[in-house]
C-alpha cells in the first residue's frame, strides 16, 4: 500500500522532512499503526509516539488514531502548536 505522509511545524524541523510517499508492510491499516511504525524508525522518529495531543489527518479530515489507512491515502502528523 503507498501512503503519501505530511509532517509540520515542529515534526518537520525534528524529522528533517515535511513529506515522504511509504510503501507500507501489511497490518499497518490504522492511523495509530501507522504512527508506531513511524515512531520505531529511531530517536527523531520517537516523536510521533510520544507527543501528547499529537493530531493527524487523513485525505485533509482530522481523524483519531483508530481510522483507516487506504491505498493512496494522504497522512499529515501535527504536534500541538502555540503562538501569541
Amino acid at each position: 500500500m503507498n501512503i503519501k505522509i505530511l509532517f509540520f511545524a515542529g515534526l518537520r524541523e525534528a524529522l528533517g522532512t515535511g513529506s515522504e510517499a511509504l510503501a507500507l508492510p501489511a497490518g499497518i491499516a490504522t492511523v495509530g499503526a501507522l504512527r508506531d511504525h513511524l515512531a520505531a524508525r529511531g530517536e527523531a522518529w520517537a516523536a510521533l509516539a510520544t507527543t501528547k495531543n499529537l493530531r493527524a489527518a487523513v485525505n485533509q479530515q482530522m481523524v483519531g488514531a483508530e481510522a483507516a489507512v487506504k491505498p493512496g491515502d494522504e497522512v499529515a502528523f501535527f504536534p500541538p502548536v502555540t503562538g501569541g
